[in-house]
């Protein structure tokens, strides 16, 4: 699964997806910038909002980051269809404007229904960091139950 994850933002980080957007230069980080150790996945801070907790994952160049939080598609993009099957679909964060990609595998959850450019999403998953925003994946429930985990709230369903 992992893999598919890899080969999804692969082709996604390739270029063939040229029209998505790419955070502003103001909060990305230089290219030579130390990048922290992922480590194991964390939970979120008392007090901080999911999103804030994805900006500052941008920012610091953190992986492995637990996160709940809500934001608009942006943009639906095409199925990865290499390895385990994901829907994407690109989210804005309302209050900071960020963007993330949600690659959510519709082989361990169903497929998010009827979803548009315009609709609100709420989530459950794991952030990984990237020059382009970050991903958002495991949002579905861990079929060997080692891990915590994850979901899209969409027009009241939730999909896990």
């Amino acid at each position: 699964m992992v893999l598919a994850l890899v080969a999804a933002a692969g082709l996604y980080f390739a270029g063939r997806i040229r029209e998505a957007p790419v955070p502003s230069a103001a909060v990305q980080p230089s290219a030579g910038a130390p990048r922290p150790s992922a480590g194991p996945a964390r939970r979120p801070a008392a007090g901080e909002s999911g999103e804030a907790r994805i900006v500052r994952a941008f920012e610091q160049r953190l992986s492995n980051q637990w996160v709940e939080a809500e934001g608009v598609v942006e943009r639906i993009l095409p199925d990865d269809r290499q390895g385990s099957r994901h829907q994407r679909f690109l989210l804005r964060l309302p209050s900071s404007g960020h963007t993330v990609l949600v690659s959510h595998n519709i082989d361990l959850s169903p497929r998010v229904r009827g979803l548009q450019v315009g609709d609100r999403v709420v989530f459950r998953g794991e952030y990984e960091w990237n020059t382009r925003g970050g991903v958002i994946h495991w949002t579905h429930r861990d079929p060997a139950g080692k891990r915590p985990g994850g979901w899209i709230e969409h027009k009241g369903r939730r999909y896990s």
